[in-house]
């Protein structure tokens, strides 16, 4: 990709993160991406499939793909992996500001 386009998508993502429920969103992905960096660096240093990871942590092959590829659906399931490789999973919840209530539709004026 050309230093233009980088530029280009750069300055859109920086316009795009003004609007707070883009943000909440966006925070969401870098999150879930740390997740999935973890768990391909680990099989990566550890020299196993996807399958031979499957095998360790008793999930199927295809969930540890879809794990691979950001699809969350089912946070028991990652929570194996994540233990399986030395991690855990922590949830919170926390009330949204003001301003990315406003931004959902059916959240709004009952900020």
């Amino acid at each position: 990709m050309n230093k233009i386009r980088i530029e280009r998508v750069s300055e859109h993502l920086k316009e795009k993160l003004k609007d707070p429920y883009f943000k909440e969103l966006y925070g969401l992905e870098e999150q879930k991406l740390g997740i999935v960096k973890r768990i391909i660096d680990y099989r990566i240093k550890n020299k196993l499939t996807q399958g031979q990871l499957a095998k360790r942590t008793g999930i199927t092959q295809q969930h540890i793909s879809k794990i691979e590829n950001g699809e969350f659906s089912n946070i028991t399931t990652i929570e194996k992996v994540l233990l399986f490789i030395g991690y855990t999973v922590k949830l919170e919840v926390v009330p949204l500001d003001g301003k990315t209530k406003e931004r959902i539709p059916h959240l709004a004026g009952r900020v």
